[in-house]
């Protein structure tokens, strides 16, 4: 251990019982102390031991093991010195082993006080939690009891966190930064639950454009009311709040998730946000965020939208041979080996174009899947995120601009979305008269406009009406099996900050996760280039908050802040 670093032992969080038995209600917490980080300096995770979507070891089934109480109370109920209580996370030594305390009394024929812990690790000693064919003191069903030998009583509650009933808004700017940046700051990791923490992170911790998804209605008896409840008060509360949630909070809700999709493995296997938000909405039983239509179907409804690649890749020889004046980013000229980029603005509408799909409202959210075959191969060396978002022209039955003349557009064209000789890349739709005149061209008369719809029509002269834009405020990375967030905190183009929930660990196979977040101001430059400008962009110069956030991206999230109203 390091100079200087405190030698804070905390247990990490018991796995899920194997059995396919009903589960519990979520533990009670421990009693946190202060929400305070305690003073130390952790150290960077070895290469010994990589990233692995939180796996640094293999998981093993809940089972029991012996625990010594300091005192216990006459009624058999946990009231110890030591700050040990029934929810307790608890070190039992030889050998070293965690777990949580589940029950605390006295046996028939023990003259020692005895606990009962679910464990994180299999143990040939431990029991089903009976005791001489009976049950001590009726016990909670599935509780394991052994006899009292010994225990180490640590201040476990210093990495608790506190239940908040009061609605607690997002913070930003130079108070997100207070609020959040250090280490023991955001969502604590464990078992596999990266997907879950960059991902709640993400969307909660500095914007409020899915704060209704907390409030919407249900049966209060309901999962659906419980999970809510325990979305609302156990993490998105608290993390605005303090700054920080702990692991057991979150390994609740997977609990949940896992009763409500018939053991698929949330509690300790690998998965991806995309999974886990269309199972989490589903068990809170929300609207969907999306509703898109096709050309010859019915509006569907969805929570994501994955986008595709465009047709044609950006040619390596287009024009831009200096850097533009007021660039951040020194460009490199062009070559045949630059960067393969695309922009999410392009992947968007080259999505919708070529599938024939429309918006039918314009959404106050919207979570976009970047192009990737698989966790290794990537469609581009680098995605840049769109700041500002145009849905205008993706919109259903609105009324969109003539490309050449600003008038109300009545037509659009596919084939002109590639023809080299109209901006490339770009959508295009026309007046009636534009339209006549682009297509009475030989190159283009075998292209096959469509009619789009006009709202209110007929309309004369030039359409001056507002853009609907949608804003970034959140993206989710992933590399080698492990998802991080980038959010934004505020209005300035420097305002972001980067969050790993286990940016660094604590012990080996019985340590625990150590969440980080810090502020990435330095990503703000490279948003700020053009799709061409950032393809020529030395890869070598690019430092490691940008490389990950424009390389390895997952996931982007958009919002819009006066719809959000309205949700």
């Amino acid at each position: 251990m390091p100079p200087g670093k405190q030698g804070v032992k905390v247990p990490p969080l018991p796995p899920p019982k194997s059995n396919n038995k009903p589960l519990l209600p979520p533990l009670t917490a421990p009693k946190p102390l202060s929400p305070t980080s305690p003073t130390f300096t952790p150290t960077h995770t070895s290469p010994e031991h990589p990233h692995h979507n939180g796996v640094h070891g293999p998981p093993s089934s809940s089972l029991r093991s012996p625990v010594s109480i300091e005192a216990v109370e006459e009624d058999g109920e946990a009231g110890l010195d030591g700050g040990l209580e029934v929810g307790s996370m608890v070190e039992v030594n030889d050998p070293p082993l965690f777990g949580v305390i589940h029950w605390i009394g006295r046996i028939s024929g023990v003259g020692e006080p005895v606990a009962g812990i679910e464990l994180d690790q299999d143990l040939s000693a431990g029991t089903d939690g009976s005791y001489l064919g009976g049950t001590p003191d009726s016990p909670p069903p599935e509780t394991p009891v052994n006899q009292v030998e010994r225990c180490n009583s640590i201040a476990f509650a210093e990495w608790g966190s506190e239940r908040v009933e009061d609605n607690s808004p997002p913070v930003e700017g130079e108070e997100a930064v207070e609020l959040y940046e250090g280490w023991k700051r955001g969502i604590q990791g464990h078992l596999n639950s990266c997907y879950l923490d960059a991902t709640l992170f993400s969307l909660f911790s500095c914007c409020s454009s899915a704060d209704w998804v907390l409030f919407w209605p249900s049966d209060p008896d309901s999962d659906s009311s419980l999970a809510q409840d325990l979305l609302r008060c156990e993490i998105v509360n608290p993390l605005r709040r303090y700054g920080y949630v702990c692991a057991s909070k979150t390994m609740a809700l997977r609990r949940l998730l896992e009763a409500a999709n018939s053991n698929m493995g949330f509690t300790n296997q690998e998965k991806d946000p995309e999974e886990f938000l269309n199972k989490l909405f589903q068990l809170l039983q929300v609207e969907p965020l999306l509703k898109i239509r096709s050309m010859t179907q019915q509006p569907q409804e969805g929570h994501l939208y994955q986008l595709f690649p465009p047709t044609l890749p950006p040619s390596p020889t287009s024009p831009l041979l200096v850097s533009p004046i007021g660039s951040p980013i020194p460009l490199a000229p062009p070559s045949p080996s630059r960067m393969r980029v695309a922009s999410v603005q392009t992947l968007l509408e080259s999505s919708f174009l070529h599938a024939g799909l429309k918006f039918v409202e314009a959404p106050s959210c919207l979570l976009l899947l970047m192009p990737r075959f698989g966790k290794d191969f990537k469609m581009f060396d680098a995605i840049l995120p769109t700041l500002s978002l145009d849905i205008t022209d993706l919109l259903d039955d609105t009324l969109r601009q003539c490309s050449i003349c600003q008038a109300v557009a009545e037509w659009e064209c596919l084939q002109c979305y590639e023809d080299p000789d109209i901006t490339p890349g770009r959508l295009k739709q026309y007046c009636s008269t534009c339209n006549t005149q682009v297509h009475s061209h030989r190159k283009r008369a075998s292209h096959h406009p469509v009619d789009v719809s006009v709202p209110g029509g007929p309309w004369t002269g030039p359409l001056l009406s507002a853009r609907q834009r949608m804003s970034l405020f959140a993206v989710t990375c992933i590399e080698t099996s492990h998802y991080v967030s980038f959010v934004k905190h505020g209005p300035l183009p420097t305002d972001w900050m980067f969050f790993d929930s286990m940016a660094d660990r604590e012990g080996e196979q019985n340590g625990f996760n150590i969440p980080h977040v810090r502020a990435c101001p330095e990503v703000g430059r490279f948003l700020s280039l053009s799709e061409q400008e950032l393809s020529r962009v030395d890869p070598a110069s690019i430092r490691e908050s940008a490389r990950r956030l424009l390389c390895d991206s997952y996931m982007c999230l958009y919002h819009s802040p006066d719809l959000s109203l309205y949700k």
